[in-house]
């Protein structure tokens, strides 16, 4: 458990990242196909490199669900920066594939994490938030893309804030709290 304490910051700037493509989505509503498939590449990109990272530094038990987590966001990230040419639709289907699949191994990992620290509940939040977000798309693809740059900026709000309280909590983690 020491190396999650350890990699608290990594949670904290993945939280961070995710409330400033939020305002900056939330800001900019009119914004390009372009612009919106960049946006989300490179945020992506970056969540799932810092997954990664945070997965190699785990213990066994979460390992594996972070690194998946932090390879489907890699892979999402690259497929929309490669083809920025992709139609909407496409967009939207994608964004909703990997914020279901990201979120599914985010609750994953959290239920992992309740044997070992408390209030684990903040990591699921953001798992069960991402899962939403994702079957929302899917239900009521024909929204536009002016509803899923709103959609988006809400849910990194809502997730940065989640990924927030979970870098603290676990920074303040303490070897051996909690264990009976």
């Amino acid at each position: 458990m020491g190396e999650l304490s350890r990699s608290w910051w990594l949670l904290l700037l993945r939280g961070l990242l995710a409330i400033i493509f939020g305002i900056l989505a939330l800001i900019w509503p009119g914004i390009t196909l372009l612009v919106l498939v960049i946006f989300f590449g490179a945020y992506a990109l970056v969540g799932g490199i810092f997954a990664s990272i945070a997965g190699f530094r785990h213990g066994a038990r979460s390992r594996a669900w972070l690194i998946t987590s932090g390879i489907i966001g890699i892979l999402a990230g690259i497929a929309a920066l490669v083809w920025p040419g992709i139609t909407s639709l496409a967009l939207l289907y994608l964004v909703a594939f990997w914020a279901i699949f990201t979120g599914i191994a985010e609750i994953v990992a959290g239920v992992q994490l309740r044997k070992v620290i408390d209030n684990e509940w903040m990591f699921i939040v953001g798992g069960v938030l991402s899962v939403i977000f994702g079957v929302l798309l899917l239900i009521w693809p024909a929204a536009g893309m002016l509803s899923l740059v709103w959609l988006i900026g809400v849910f990194a709000i809502l997730y940065g804030i989640a990924m927030i309280a979970l870098s603290l909590r676990v920074k303040n983690f303490t070897p051996g709290a909690g264990i009976p």
